[in-house]
């Protein structure tokens, strides 16, 4: 079986970009290679460009790490830059004509293939869907880890604020991005990151830094004065309105587009599914795929802890990430603040987070009187997770926004800890514990959990009786086979009762 994998950035990109998702791609990617009798190839596009030449080719990975390099390839002057917010309303993002042959001849002298699976459409027209026209016997498949057939910014979340669930009619897609940068700028930073890293100048070296960098910023501040300009332009009704119709089509194509060609579209948790389906993906190609990872393996390894809290002091709370307001980082603090002194004292917290704004950091240290104890961690490896998360008690994740299925949650998760979650996302599926779920951004909700859970009100044993396993990769492996032979599990014809569950 020869099977076709894209995503926008390379798995074994220098910069790991991509997040969780690269991560997952990388094991995935290993976990195949290691199977007789099938041949994954990779794909990215979007951000390796040419300074002169235009026209979008493809090729065999030229930079970066040697491994499996005669299986990556990427596309160079695509007509759509990734990440997506870099390409933010253009309508190249819906078809581009030779961004998308470049696309249709690398299936044609590379295939045929069994199975293209789409980790993403960022960086592609998504007229390159219509390659099941043209290669009807492949199975075309898409994965949704973020929302950007619906969203340009992909993760449903206006002007890096709150969470959008109306985009009134595209409206509110013209304002948005709080910076937008110039794309001329951004191909002219990658076409020289690319002429460096294929010359063996490659990023975290003191030359690449000092020459992408430096032109990147130029491009960003640019990008900021641009900004202004189109704020500007938003004043003109004639033009704003054009804005919101482009936004409409964008998302309306994008569905058609998947519904027309794509055989199977897996969502990463029930609520992902759930989403897709109320913005139009049809229901009878809608399924739930939990991702397969290394973590899982500590689930095995693991048990629950016998009573919360360990410790007789206090209890431990843990959130790994992002400092990021979309992650629930700022509405975190809020909530700790918020919380009445004699709950507070009896609360710890452990942050593994890459140091984050001076206000996140101030707020941080402060925290540190109120609570039984702050320890921040600046980052974290997955080597070091065992030791990190030894003492934690309970994970956060206290996302504002409809995160798919966070990675650090399953991290979490797999080593038997408990997780209090928002009631946005997917997070809470892996319990389907409503004793431990708040209201989105309520600091009251979340002082409630604290509480029962300092009382002990929460039945843990049974929160482990119902919990999913974590999805290992050879299970995860053997599910990806059944679906791409054709044996589909149920499709998503009703809500999913993990959905219901979960629900408050």
């Amino acid at each position: 079986m020869k099977i076709l994998f894209y995503n926008w950035v390379d798995y074994r990109d220098d910069e790991k970009r991509g997040g969780g998702v690269s991560v997952y791609l990388r094991n995935l990617m290993t976990a195949l290679g290691a199977r007789k009798q099938v041949q994954p190839v990779f794909l990215s596009s979007g951000i390796s460009y040419d300074l002169v030449a235009r026209k979008p080719r493809w090729e065999r990975m030229r930079h970066g790490p040697e491994e499996n390099r005669e299986n990556r390839y990427e596309i160079v002057n695509s007509g759509v830059l990734s990440p997506s917010h870099h390409s933010f309303g253009n309508p190249a993002q819906q078809t581009h004509a030779p961004t998308r042959d470049a696309f249709f001849d690398f299936v044609e002298k590379t295939g045929p293939y069994d199975v293209i699976h789409f980790h993403n459409l960022e960086g592609l027209p998504a007229d390159v869907l219509e390659i099941k026209a043209r290669c009807p016997d492949t199975k075309v498949i898409l994965s949704l880890h973020n929302y950007y057939p619906i969203c340009p910014q992909v993760n449903l979340w206006h002007q890096e604020k709150r969470a959008c669930s109306d985009f009134e009619d595209g409206a509110k897609c013209g304002s948005c991005l709080i910076h937008k940068h110039d794309e001329r700028l951004v191909r002219v930073a990658n076409a020289v990151a690319y002429r460096l890293k294929r010359a063996g100048i490659r990023p975290g070296m003191r030359s690449f830094d000092l020459l992408f960098h430096r032109l990147f910023r130029i491009a960003h501040r640019t990008g900021r004065l641009v900004g202004r300009l189109q704020r500007g332009l938003r004043k003109t009704p004639t033009v704003a309105k054009a804005r919101a119709s482009g936004f409409v089509e964008r998302r309306q194509g994008f569905i058609n587009q998947i519904n027309a060609h794509c055989d199977l579209v897996l969502g990463v948790s029930d609520r992902v599914c759930e989403i897709a389906r109320s913005y139009g993906v049809r229901p009878e190609i809608l399924h739930t795929s939990y991702i397969g990872t290394k973590q899982a393996e500590a689930f095995v390894e693991t048990k629950p802890a016998a009573s919360l809290p360990k410790s007789k002091t206090a209890l431990t709370l843990g959130f790994l990430g992002y400092m990021r307001r979309d992650k629930g980082f700022f509405f975190l603090l809020d909530a700790l603040e918020a919380l009445p002194p004699e709950l507070a004292a009896q609360v710890r917290l452990v942050v593994a987070a890459r140091r984050g704004e001076g206000e996140a950091m101030r707020r941080l240290e402060l925290l540190k009187v109120r609570l039984g104890g702050v320890a921040h961690l600046d980052g974290y490896s997955h080597d070091g997770l065992d030791d990190l998360l030894r003492d934690v008690d309970v994970g956060l994740i206290p996302v504002l926004w409809e995160d798919n299925l966070p990675q650090v949650a399953i991290e979490m998760h797999a080593r038997h800890i408990p997780l209090l979650t928002s009631d946005m996302g997917g997070a809470r599926e892996l319990a389907g514990c409503p004793d431990m779920v708040f209201a989105a951004g309520d600091t009251d909700s979340f002082a409630g959990r604290i509480r029962a859970l300092l009382a002990g009100e929460v039945d843990m044993e049974r929160y482990w009786q119902h919990a999913h396993a974590p999805q290992t990769m050879t299970g995860h492996l053997d599910e990806l086979k059944r679906l791409y032979s054709g044996e589909n599990a149920p499709s998503l014809q009703a809500e999913p009762s993990a959905v219901k569950a979960a629900a408050l």
